[in-house]
Protein backbone atom coordinates (compact mmCIF):
# COMPACT_ATOMS: atom_id res chain seq x y z
CA UNK A 1 0.00 0.00 0.00
CA UNK A 2 1.21 3.47 -0.85
CA UNK A 3 0.11 5.98 1.77
CA UNK A 4 -0.15 8.79 -0.81
CA UNK A 5 -2.47 6.83 -3.12
CA UNK A 6 -6.03 8.08 -2.57
CA UNK A 7 -7.53 4.94 -4.14
CA UNK A 8 -5.72 2.66 -1.68
CA UNK A 9 -6.53 4.95 1.27
CA UNK A 10 -10.21 4.95 0.27
CA UNK A 11 -10.22 1.18 -0.16
CA UNK A 12 -8.66 0.66 3.27
CA UNK A 13 -11.35 2.91 4.81
CA UNK A 14 -14.02 0.91 2.93
CA UNK A 15 -12.61 -2.38 4.28
CA UNK A 16 -12.56 -1.07 7.85
CA UNK A 17 -16.28 -0.26 7.64
CA UNK A 18 -16.94 -3.86 6.56
CA UNK A 19 -15.62 -5.38 9.82
CA UNK A 20 -12.77 -7.33 8.28
CA UNK A 21 -9.18 -7.83 9.39
CA UNK A 22 -6.97 -5.68 7.16
CA UNK A 23 -3.20 -5.83 6.81
CA UNK A 24 -1.88 -3.08 4.53
CA UNK A 25 1.39 -4.14 2.87
CA UNK A 26 3.93 -1.33 2.69
CA UNK A 27 5.46 -1.24 -0.77
CA UNK A 28 8.62 0.74 0.03
CA UNK A 29 10.75 -2.24 -0.94
CA UNK A 30 10.38 -5.16 -3.29
CA UNK A 31 9.38 -8.47 -1.75
CA UNK A 32 11.03 -11.80 -2.39
CA UNK A 33 9.33 -15.12 -2.86
CA UNK A 34 11.31 -18.27 -3.64
CA UNK A 35 14.50 -16.20 -4.01
CA UNK A 36 12.97 -14.05 -6.75
CA UNK A 37 11.61 -10.52 -6.66
CA UNK A 38 7.83 -10.34 -6.79
CA UNK A 39 5.45 -7.41 -6.58
CA UNK A 40 3.87 -7.10 -3.16
CA UNK A 41 0.09 -7.11 -2.81
CA UNK A 42 -1.56 -4.02 -1.35
CA UNK A 43 -3.62 -5.77 1.33
CA UNK A 44 -4.17 -9.08 3.08
CA UNK A 45 -7.81 -9.33 4.11
CA UNK A 46 -9.55 -11.83 6.37
CA UNK A 47 -13.32 -11.53 6.13
CA UNK A 48 -15.94 -12.37 8.72
CA UNK A 49 -17.09 -15.43 6.75
CA UNK A 50 -13.61 -16.96 6.40
CA UNK A 51 -12.76 -15.03 3.25
CA UNK A 52 -8.98 -14.98 2.82
CA UNK A 53 -7.92 -12.47 0.21
CA UNK A 54 -4.68 -11.19 -1.24
CA UNK A 55 -5.62 -7.90 -2.86
CA UNK A 56 -4.00 -5.58 -5.37
CA UNK A 57 -5.81 -2.25 -5.82
CA UNK A 58 -6.24 -0.76 -9.27
CA UNK A 59 -7.43 2.83 -8.97
CA UNK A 60 -9.32 4.14 -11.97
CA UNK A 61 -11.63 7.03 -12.77
CA UNK A 62 -15.15 6.58 -14.06
CA UNK A 63 -15.85 7.57 -16.70
CA UNK A 64 -12.56 6.44 -18.14
CA UNK A 65 -11.10 6.70 -21.57
CA UNK A 66 -9.80 9.78 -23.33
CA UNK A 67 -10.18 12.84 -21.12
CA UNK A 68 -12.78 10.98 -19.04
CA UNK A 69 -15.43 11.51 -21.70
CA UNK A 70 -16.34 7.91 -22.41
CA UNK A 71 -18.48 5.80 -20.10
CA UNK A 72 -15.84 3.14 -19.84
CA UNK A 73 -14.91 0.82 -16.96
CA UNK A 74 -11.11 0.68 -17.32
CA UNK A 75 -9.78 -2.69 -16.08
CA UNK A 76 -6.16 -2.84 -17.15
CA UNK A 77 -3.33 -4.14 -15.02
CA UNK A 78 0.29 -5.05 -15.50
CA UNK A 79 1.19 -8.64 -16.22
CA UNK A 80 3.63 -8.36 -13.29
CA UNK A 81 0.75 -7.48 -10.91
CA UNK A 82 -1.31 -10.45 -12.07
CA UNK A 83 1.64 -12.83 -11.76
CA UNK A 84 2.63 -11.50 -8.33
CA UNK A 85 -0.90 -11.72 -6.96
CA UNK A 86 -1.23 -15.28 -8.23
CA UNK A 87 2.08 -16.28 -6.64
CA UNK A 88 1.24 -14.70 -3.26
CA UNK A 89 -2.19 -16.36 -3.09
CA UNK A 90 -0.58 -19.72 -3.85
CA UNK A 91 2.14 -19.26 -1.25
CA UNK A 92 -0.22 -18.17 1.50
CA UNK A 93 -2.01 -21.49 1.15
CA UNK A 94 -5.40 -23.11 0.97
CA UNK A 95 -8.31 -20.77 1.18
CA UNK A 96 -6.42 -17.67 -0.02
CA UNK A 97 -7.45 -16.16 -3.31
CA UNK A 98 -6.02 -13.28 -5.23
CA UNK A 99 -8.38 -10.46 -6.12
CA UNK A 100 -7.82 -7.45 -8.30
CA UNK A 101 -9.79 -4.66 -6.64
CA UNK A 102 -10.88 -2.04 -9.14
CA UNK A 103 -11.60 1.06 -7.10
CA UNK A 104 -13.27 3.63 -9.31
CA UNK A 105 -13.41 7.29 -8.42
CA UNK A 106 -16.85 8.24 -9.71
CA UNK A 107 -16.47 11.66 -11.27
CA UNK A 108 -19.10 14.37 -10.61
CA UNK A 109 -20.44 14.16 -14.19
CA UNK A 110 -21.91 10.72 -13.40
CA UNK A 111 -24.77 9.68 -11.16
CA UNK A 112 -25.05 6.10 -9.98
CA UNK A 113 -28.13 4.89 -8.10
CA UNK A 114 -27.70 5.42 -4.35
CA UNK A 115 -28.37 1.73 -3.69
CA UNK A 116 -25.45 0.63 -5.91
CA UNK A 117 -23.52 -2.03 -3.94
CA UNK A 118 -20.15 -0.87 -2.61
CA UNK A 119 -20.61 2.76 -3.57
CA UNK A 120 -18.98 4.82 -0.82
CA UNK A 121 -17.64 8.27 -0.02
CA UNK A 122 -14.18 9.01 1.34
CA UNK A 123 -12.61 12.43 1.84
CA UNK A 124 -15.12 14.26 -0.35
CA UNK A 125 -14.83 11.81 -3.23
CA UNK A 126 -17.20 9.08 -4.36
CA UNK A 127 -15.85 5.59 -5.05
CA UNK A 128 -17.11 2.25 -6.30
CA UNK A 129 -15.36 -0.99 -5.23
CA UNK A 130 -15.39 -3.90 -7.67
CA UNK A 131 -13.30 -7.06 -7.88
CA UNK A 132 -12.22 -9.83 -10.23
CA UNK A 133 -10.68 -13.11 -9.07
CA UNK A 134 -7.10 -13.10 -10.35
CA UNK A 135 -7.43 -16.67 -11.69
CA UNK A 136 -10.41 -15.60 -13.82
CA UNK A 137 -8.58 -12.46 -14.90
CA UNK A 138 -5.52 -14.48 -15.91
CA UNK A 139 -7.63 -16.91 -17.93
CA UNK A 140 -9.30 -14.19 -19.98
CA UNK A 141 -6.74 -11.36 -20.09
CA UNK A 142 -5.37 -10.08 -23.38
CA UNK A 143 -2.37 -7.88 -24.09
CA UNK A 144 -3.07 -4.17 -24.02
CA UNK A 145 0.45 -2.80 -24.47
CA UNK A 146 3.33 -5.24 -24.93
CA UNK A 147 5.76 -2.34 -24.55
CA UNK A 148 4.44 -1.46 -21.09
CA UNK A 149 3.54 -5.03 -20.10
CA UNK A 150 -0.12 -4.22 -19.57
CA UNK A 151 -3.10 -6.50 -19.99
CA UNK A 152 -6.87 -6.08 -19.73
CA UNK A 153 -10.14 -7.95 -20.02
CA UNK A 154 -12.33 -7.44 -23.09
CA UNK A 155 -15.52 -5.60 -22.08
CA UNK A 156 -17.76 -8.68 -22.40
CA UNK A 157 -15.46 -10.75 -20.14
CA UNK A 158 -15.14 -7.95 -17.61
CA UNK A 159 -18.93 -7.56 -17.38
CA UNK A 160 -19.25 -11.31 -16.84
CA UNK A 161 -16.48 -11.65 -14.21
CA UNK A 162 -16.62 -8.45 -12.15
CA UNK A 163 -18.51 -8.37 -8.84
CA UNK A 164 -19.12 -5.91 -6.05
CA UNK A 165 -16.08 -6.31 -3.80
CA UNK A 166 -18.33 -7.21 -0.85
CA UNK A 167 -19.17 -10.48 -2.64
CA UNK A 168 -15.57 -11.59 -2.05
CA UNK A 169 -15.80 -10.65 1.64
CA UNK A 170 -19.07 -12.53 2.11
CA UNK A 171 -17.84 -15.57 0.23
CA UNK A 172 -20.60 -15.15 -2.37
CA UNK A 173 -19.77 -16.16 -5.90
CA UNK A 174 -23.21 -16.62 -7.40
CA UNK A 175 -24.07 -15.02 -10.69
CA UNK A 176 -26.61 -12.66 -9.09
CA UNK A 177 -23.85 -10.76 -7.26
CA UNK A 178 -22.43 -9.50 -10.55
CA UNK A 179 -23.50 -5.97 -11.44
CA UNK A 180 -24.35 -4.96 -14.92
CA UNK A 181 -21.29 -2.85 -15.67
CA UNK A 182 -22.37 -1.40 -18.97
CA UNK A 183 -22.61 2.06 -20.38
CA UNK A 184 -26.21 2.14 -19.22
CA UNK A 185 -25.11 1.53 -15.60
CA UNK A 186 -24.51 5.23 -15.20
CA UNK A 187 -26.22 8.37 -16.28
CA UNK A 188 -24.39 11.60 -16.95
CA UNK A 189 -25.75 14.62 -15.16
CA UNK A 190 -26.77 16.11 -18.49
CA UNK A 191 -29.27 13.25 -19.11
Amino acid sequence: MKSDNHYEAAFEAYLRTRGVAVVPVVEDRRSYLDHAEVKSPDFLVIGPDDARLVVDVKGRKFPGGPAGRRLMWENWSTREDVDGLTRWAGRLGDGFRGVLAFVYEVLPVVRLPEDTPDLFAHRDRLYLARGVDVADYFEHMVARSPRWGTVHLPAHDFRRLVKPFSAFLDGRTEENTRPQMTQTSAQTKSD
